[in-house]
């Protein structure tokens, strides 16, 4: 399958560390892999039929594979996962996808990073491996908190948009945000997050 190694690995927990009360990283030890930051993994449990894609969380210059998790309610593989304890298995297959940067263009274009949420995962990818990058990173959370790891960011390069308390650097959804703002004509945009703000980010950037 193209950009994916067909082969499923099993990789051992080695740490989970909580962001909020509902949203955790998930970092695991194994076989080293061979990916490129943008790339995504399908995580199962051994001996379930249950699995699910997640972004890598990580940068190249890391050895083991991080996943950034929401915890949904009811949500049975996410529930499983947050249950898991260091030293536990999981399998990943993986890595897949082309959402990646073409490294030909790092030099000559400007990146903007739109993310909703746990869509920060693949932005954190990219800004850890090219750190020589020319970036800015549009993120729309509910509260201040949401905003995962920014210290991975350069501050003048994110934005948190909160949208339910007034911590961020803008108050609103990042829709309305990206509607009054002004980008270069060589800047390349990359979305991630639901499904609606993807949809509507595109709108407002054909305009």
């Amino acid at each position: 399958m193209r950009g994916q190694e067909a082969k499923s690995k099993y990789y051992k927990v080695s740490k989970i560390r909580w962001l909020t009360d509902d949203t955790f990283s998930l970092r695991m030890t194994g076989q080293k892999l061979n990916f490129k930051a943008g790339q995504h993994v399908i995580l199962s449990i051994p001996g379930s039929s249950q699995s699910r894609e997640y972004s890598l969380y990580n940068g190249k210059s890391q050895s083991n594979p991080e996943v950034l998790v929401r915890k949904i309610e009811n949500g049975i593989f996410s529930g499983y996962l947050s249950m898991l304890s260091e030293g536990d298995i999981v399998e990943l297959n993986g890595p897949i996808g082309e959402f990646t940067i073409d490294e030909s263009k790092i030099n000559t274009r400007h990146f903007v990073f739109i993310a909703s949420g746990t869509g920060i995962a693949p932005f954190r990818s990219m800004a850890e491996t090219f750190p020589e990058l020319n970036y800015q990173v549009i993120h729309g959370i509910r509260y201040g908190n949401e905003a995962y790891d920014r210290q991975v960011f350069h501050p003048a390069r994110y934005t948190d948009c909160t949208s339910l308390d007034k911590t961020g650097k803008v108050q609103g959804r990042l829709t309305k945000h990206i509607a009054e703002a002004t980008f270069s004509t060589n800047t390349e945009f990359y979305i991630c997050g639901n499904s609606n703000m993807i949809f509507n980010s595109l709108d407002i950037l054909k305009e």
